[in-house]
């Protein structure tokens, strides 16, 4: 492993354990290096000074709007649609890039930015989608890798998702989709069937429904997913741009269930699809309504007296996360660094097994 990915891994782990009870973390945002935006995305962006959507940011950008926000950590992907598509060389050497600025930032940073890695299958094709997820894992010490079906087009369980499961897994990084009601590609049945097919695996499905979706086509999945993460431990959802009263509902149904399910539960923004101000003042307002449940609207808060707390509270806002990333560093940290040579050892055999 690269020694700076080395490096981060164990300060990065260590500053998160020391202040796991109190950070908040974004755990949905995208960043690219704009000094490096070329072409009708460069012109778009540097001539309109009003805001567009998913308008790029960069590392710092993203620093300066935690810092407005009171948030204290990002976990940070690429921004796929700051990248004009070529053939699959070419978008193997853009979307490397694009990965490595979130490496070398998460360096730089490694107190603000927790990096995680993207591919794609349809761009790169599954040999370069593949290698992708290897650099990310083994050379960059990503925790996790994501992958968007809906923006790519093609299905959350079709054979290459199984493959890429599977490599993330041997690796010892953890699988994340968008999850979203707004094409046809990522499903709740396909998702289910993932889940089904790796009980052992940790899924991260982004957004638990929202992302694209108008809301009157999201509010099914809304439910479905609601009701899906409840049945199975392995998955993990990140609340991001989402309808607010459905995240508020996900929140109470989860706290109400227990610490097997509310732990299951992160909180996002999906900046800058999303303003990071905006959210997280609006998920310190609605906690501070659930704990004071007396005259919430809610029937089952104002019920449920000793169940939302100030700790339960900084558990959703990022407690939740910190438990969940530190358990992945630790089992990265056995195979990579307390053992490096085996485990390279494993990794080459378990890609070339994939590839063939």
């Amino acid at each position: 492993m690269n020694q700076k990915a080395t490096k981060r891994i164990l300060d990065q782990s260590r500053y998160i354990e020391e202040n796991r009870f109190n950070l908040v973390i974004d755990c949905d945002t995208h960043i690219s290096d704009t000094e490096k935006l070329t072409g009708a995305i460069a012109r778009k962006y540097h001539k309109f000074e009003n805001l567009y959507q998913g308008r790029p940011i960069s590392a710092e950008d993203l620093i300066t709007e935690m810092d407005m926000a009171y948030v204290d950590m990002s976990l940070s992907w690429i921004n796929p649609a700051a990248i004009k598509p070529s053939d699959p060389k070419s978008n193997f050497r853009t979307m490397l890039e694009a990965n490595k600025y979130i490496f070398e930032k998460s360096v730089s940073f490694y107190k603000r930015i927790i990096p995680a890695g993207w591919t794609d299958p349809v761009s790169l094709k599954e040999d370069y989608a593949l290698e992708m997820i290897r650099i990310c894992v083994e050379e960059f010490g990503f925790p996790i890798v994501k992958f968007n079906p809906a923006q790519n087009r093609y299905n959350l369980n079709s054979k290459i998702v199984f493959q890429m499961i599977e490599y993330i897994h041997s690796l010892g990084a953890v699988p994340a989709f968008h999850m979203a009601a707004d094409t046809s590609y990522t499903t709740t049945e396909a998702l289910t069937e993932i889940v089904c097919s790796f009980p052992e695996v940790p899924i991260i499905a982004v957004h638990m429904g929202g992302g694209g979706a108008s809301y009157l086509e999201a509010e099914r999945m809304y439910h479905e997913l609601r009701q899906l993460g409840l049945l199975y431990q392995n998955i993990y959802f990140i609340e991001s741009a989402k309808r607010d009263i459905h995240i508020e509902s996900d929140i109470i149904t989860y706290a109400l269930r227990g610490e097997n399910a509310w732990s299951h539960i992160f909180c996002g923004s999906d900046a800058p699809y999303g303003r990071m101000t905006w959210n997280f003042g609006g998920y310190r307002l609605m906690f501070e309504s659930l704990i004071d449940n007396r005259s919430h609207t809610d029937q089952r808060v104002r019920n449920s007296k000793h169940v939302f707390t100030k700790e339960l509270s900084s558990a959703f806002l990022g407690g939740n996360f910190a438990k969940f990333i530190l358990q992945i560093y630790d089992n990265m940290k056995k195979r990579y660094i307390v053992n490096p040579n085996d485990s390279a050892i494993v990794m080459r055999q378990t890609f070339e097994n994939i590839r063939t």
